[in-house]
């Protein structure tokens, strides 16, 4: 685990205008935040070593590539110490995009997307249902994202 990262107004600002817009170069960054380009990139691999910066992500419009479903799977475990190999287990399964251990209810909450309900199905019979660990699962399809954004990091 890395060490405690003191961050300061610069490293916030950083992160703060780059999950607005990743693509923004060093240069023009460095503009904005009155500091130079070369420091920018310093920065940034120092946040990523620390690993607060895990990359960037391309944001893709799913449904403009076909995929139709977007569901939301809660997953009753048999036991809670079984979590790390069903982890591992459902992380094989690329459908899955994000999966959470929970309290409440489930001892997981999984995202998946597919293309049309016959690949759901798929997934959910064929892959997820023979998991060993997994005792019953329960899924709500998704009928629209209203929005969809980061956590806001304030910089004062």
């Amino acid at each position: 685990m890395a060490a405690k990262l003191n961050l300061d107004k610069l490293d916030l600002q950083i992160i703060h205008e780059m999950i607005d817009n990743a693509e923004v170069s060093y240069a023009d960054l460095g503009k904005k935040l009155f500091v130079s380009g070369g420091t920018i990139h310093v920065r940034i691999k120092k946040l990523q070593e620390a690993g607060i910066v895990k990359g960037t992500k391309l944001n893709v419009d799913m449904k403009q590539l076909g995929y139709d479903v977007i569901a939301f799977i809660g997953i009753y475990l048999e036991k809670s110490s079984l979590y790390d190999s069903v982890a591992r287990e459902l992380q094989k399964i690329p459908e899955i995009i994000r999966l959470n251990y929970t309290t409440g209810n489930y001892s997981m909450f999984a995202e998946i997307i597919c293309k049309d309900i016959n690949q759901l199905r798929a997934v959910l019979h064929d892959e997820l249902q023979k998991i060993k660990g997994i005792e019953r699962t329960e899924t709500f399809i998704s009928l629209e994202e209203s929005f969809s954004r980061n956590v806001q990091v304030y910089t004062s």
